[in-house]
């Protein structure tokens, strides 16, 4: 039996320019040229280690995800806070996206923007890996509730979707040019919508507020102090507030 040549590349050299290449056109654009070009090797090259473009491109896929697209999980396993892995998450996003050493924005979520018939495929199987760090983050949300870091009644999964659209856009953002310092400002805005934990009192939110204003108007302490001064802008106020609560 005669035996074929043996391979006269690096496979995993080969499958890193590939990585890079469907990383900056997506998958339908990056034609077999385009892709043995970077890759420095024939067509029949790429099949015989690849199998084929599809395959080509799931291998590159796991590639991403086990290097560059790696950050995401750690944040989520080793900050001791959901606050703190969100933030680390994102701040790291906006380094990550627009390091010049690489394509700009997410592999994952930029691979099959715009796509045929033929490659729904390939959506398909980036739209489920979406969809596991949407359910990563979310699972990390709901831990902060247990954790009593969030409000026991916050909307994990609503909150998980909310931060999956900032990542979106930053990607998006970073591909149109977007600076690191620039989207640093939008995770920062973004950590604004973080929920707070209700207050551990049965007293209405405020009511302590107005009650060191009466006391230094009236002199007293709160509404009693308003009916003893007979300052109507003391109990008015401790009245409106409570109907309000």
């Amino acid at each position: 039996m005669t035996r074929g040549r043996p391979r006269s590349f690096d496979r995993d050299a080969a499958l890193e320019q590939a990585l890079r290449v469907f990383w900056q056109y997506g998958y339908e654009p990056a034609s077999i040229a385009v892709l043995t070009d970077a890759m420095g090797i024939r067509p029949a090259s790429l099949y015989a280690a690849f199998g084929d473009k599809r395959r080509l491109f799931s291998e590159a896929v796991a590639r991403y995800q086990a290097t560059y697209g790696a950050f995401p999980g750690a944040a989520l396993a080793e900050e001791p806070t959901a606050r703190g892995a969100i933030e680390r998450m994102l701040r790291e996003i906006a380094a990550n996206y627009t390091d010049p050493g690489h394509p700009p924005g997410c592999l994952v979520i930029s691979g099959a923007v715009n796509h045929g018939p033929d490659a729904a495929e390939v959506e398909a199987e980036l739209r489920q890996i979406r969809l596991q760090s949407r359910a990563a983050v979310a699972e990390r949300l709901r831990e902060g509730v247990a954790n009593r870091e969030l409000p026991q009644d916050a909307d994990t999964d609503a909150l998980a979707e909310f931060i999956a659209a900032v990542v979106r856009g930053m990607s998006r953002s970073a591909q149109d040019g977007a600076t690191a310092a620039e989207l640093l400002a939008v995770a920062d805005l973004a950590m604004r919508a973080w929920p707070r934990p209700l207050r551990a009192t049965s007293e209405p939110r405020g009511v302590g507020d107005v009650d060191q204003g009466n006391r230094k108007l009236c002199g007293g302490s709160g509404l009693a102090a308003g009916r003893r001064c007979g300052r109507r802008a003391c109990g008015a106020a401790r009245v409106l507030l409570l109907m309000s609560s």
